[in-house]
């Protein structure tokens, strides 16, 4: 990035699941512990998989407009009860799913994740704008000892990413312009819609968040302002 671009940026947006914390490997960790506390067995990285390809397609019709708004621990309630359904994962107590869709409250942070941001909030403003609610964005920063400033995202701004309305609201609230503000994620999905919103973009290269297999996003589909390989190396490039 150019020392111009570098000089501009004040602050720092970042998505967080997938590109903080480790999504995956921590609703595998949290169903191997439910299904030896209940013996309910599932292959969890399976389940994990095709929970998670709930995601996108249960916030489509609020982004159009066609469902009024509700959080995300609403839609991952909906979509554990769909996703236990079609994969025929019986004997779980109402409790048991409580349990089970609170683990996104607690997905551990990519070993690189707190001393990143440590690094870079010594320079910019670091703020999530994911989006997961506010309660469960500000579990995840306590229980990962991520030191982010704020949480900000779509809850705030009643709207899911890549809705330009989650982006901008995010930007009006730190009183920036979208030039001053940089949005890191791991998905290119969500770096389009922040570009097209008039944000700065980096892109953090994250090989395993879809496990193993991984398909996607394990390189840049854009002309990203920052490509790192990580939140460490994405301070180095940042000069934080």
């Amino acid at each position: 990035m150019n020392a111009a671009v570098s000089g501009q940026v004040k602050a720092l947006t970042f998505d967080v699941f997938g590109t903080v914390v480790d999504w995956r490997g921590s609703l595998i960790r949290d169903g191997e512990e439910l299904s030896r506390r209940t013996g309910v067995k599932t292959d969890w990285g399976a389940f994990a998989d095709a929970w998670r390809g709930e995601y996108a397609p249960s916030m489509k019709p609020i982004r159009e407009g066609t469902r009024p708004w509700v959080n995300l621990d609403v839609l991952h309630h909906e979509n554990l009860l769909t996703t236990t359904k079609r994969l025929g994962v019986e004997g779980l107590s109402e409790s048991d799913l409580r349990w089970l869709n609170l683990a996104w409250h607690r997905l551990d942070p990519w070993p690189d994740a707190p001393e990143g941001l440590a690094r870079l909030r010594r320079k910019y403003v670091v703020v999530t704008l994911s989006n997961g609610n506010i309660a469960l964005t500000v579990d995840l920063a306590r229980h990962g000892k991520l030191p982010f400033d704020t949480v900000l995202g779509a809850e705030v701004a009643k709207q899911y990413k890549p809705h330009p309305q989650a982006y901008l609201t995010t930007v009006s609230l730190l009183q920036l312009e979208p030039s001053q503000v940089m949005m890191v994620a791991a998905h290119n999905s969500d770096l389009r819609g922040a570009s097209k919103a008039g944000l700065r973009t980096a892109y953090v290269i994250r090989p395993t968040q879809y496990g193993p297999g991984q398909k996607s996003d394990l390189m840049p589909e854009g002309d990203w302002d920052v490509v790192a390989s990580d939140f460490l190396d994405l301070a180095e490039k940042l000069r934080a």
